[in-house]
């Protein structure tokens, strides 16, 4: 149910519309936040869920950057997904729709499903242009695919390195650890060689997320209090996420779950700032265009940390993206779902990277990474994309990124 004290916070002032994606993208009202705001007050007021109002709703990425813009502190965040909740509850989609929708809901927030794709990764890509025919979601997801050659098994408990100055929890995540399993691996790395016991538990899962942000709450629910269950069992104060959507996901447990759930959760950037580095950095004479993930940025409002972390490296030199508060497109599940819009916002994303003329793009969220990459290709540009642990990784090691 929306909450109607939500929806009054909002005095109609118009910050929020530069910050907009959709808005910057169409010029259209509806498609900002004030004016979704105001057709959920209609729905709210008798209104049903038209067609139309789902249409608006949907092209929200949810990037929570009018969210940091606004003077009033309207919780657009909260608005959104109870919004998304009612209108999955409530409006009937097209047959293809909910098809496309029953295959990426029951594919991404299971790690193991994933898992089974990993060899066909290069054969997506090269029939992207089929798949877009049959459906453009269908050709967004082959077109997203990364190629992954190599996924490390995890072991239960990384040990620290040296004097132990803290014991976490590290979150897997499904996209990251089955797409993205070297980040999982160097952000134990990184955590290990600043002192800290790093503990994987097996039997956690999909944190939620992805279900969260499309209004899926029963599934989100059901896979947020697996991995809750997890981490307690393992007997950590403080999970470390490096996936800017998981992290903020998990921020919200308490809510989602109706009980806080019994430790803290940071985010990888986070928690290293906080912790203070011990570790040597050996010098990375490399350019670096750090990218804000939204669900860093603007959920977490976690900004200057990655930067930091980033700086404190000998020789790297840190270059800032033009309109970094703009949505890349990615935003979850939003590149597959509305890929037209996507595309439109990664081919903007990648024109700002672009004009930075830097070497190495630096992402903390493997949507984006696989997003902007995307962009990058179609583009004819020759950049590198990596994690942020990577690059502390490799620092701390001495190796070649």
């Amino acid at each position: 149910m929306i909450d109607p004290k939500l929806i009054n916070d909002c005095v109609h002032c118009g910050f929020c519309l530069p910050t907009c994606p959709t808005y910057a993208l169409w010029g259209e009202e509806m498609d900002s936040p004030r004016g979704r705001i105001n057709l959920m007050q209609q729905h709210v007021e008798g209104t049903p869920i038209t067609p139309e109002m789902a249409g608006h709703l949907d092209a929200c990425l949810g990037c929570m950057a009018c969210v940091t813009a606004c003077p009033s502190g309207v919780q657009y965040d909260k608005l959104i997904e109870q919004t998304r909740v009612v209108v999955e509850r409530e409006h009937v989609r097209e047959p293809r729709e909910r098809a496309v929708r029953g295959i990426v809901f029951s594919l991404f927030p299971y790690p193991r499903r994933l898992r089974l794709l990993r060899p066909t990764m290069w054969l997506a890509r090269r029939m992207a242009p089929f798949l877009t025919r049959v459906h453009p979601s269908l050709g967004a997801m082959a077109a997203l695919a990364p190629g992954v050659e190599h996924r490390p098994r995890m072991p239960r408990v990384v040990r620290a390195r040296g004097e132990r100055r803290a014991v976490v929890g590290m979150l897997t995540g499904c996209v990251q650890g089955e797409f993205f399993p070297q980040v999982n691996a160097a952000t134990a790395r990184v955590l290990a060689l600043e002192g800290c016991d790093v503990v994987i538990p097996r039997s956690q899962g999909c944190c939620g997320a992805l279900s969260v942000h499309s209004g899926r709450d029963d599934q989100a629910r059901r896979l947020a209090r697996r991995t809750a269950r997890a981490f307690m069992k393992a007997g950590v104060d403080t999970v470390v996420v490096n996936a800017a959507g998981c992290g903020s996901t998990m921020k919200e447990y308490g809510e989602l779950l109706g009980a806080e759930p019994g430790f803290k959760v940071k985010d990888l950037s986070e928690f290293l700032a906080e912790l203070g580095p011990v570790a040597t950095r050996h010098p990375m004479p490399v350019t670096v265009a750090y990218h804000d993930a939204c669900h860093l940025a603007h959920a977490q409002g976690v900004r200057a940390q990655p930067r930091a972390l980033l700086s404190g490296i000998p020789e790297l030199e840190l270059r800032e993206i033009p309109e970094s508060a703009i949505c890349c497109g990615s935003a979850g599940t939003y590149n597959l779902l509305q890929p037209e819009a996507a595309r439109d916002l990664g081919d903007r994303k990648a024109k700002q990277v672009g004009t930075t003329g830097a070497e190495l793009l630096v992402s903390a969220n493997p949507g984006c990474t696989m997003q902007i990459a995307a962009a990058m290709r179609r583009a004819g540009a020759d950049i590198r994309v990596a994690h942020t642990a990577e690059v502390l990784d490799a620092s701390l090691r001495g190796v070649p990124l």
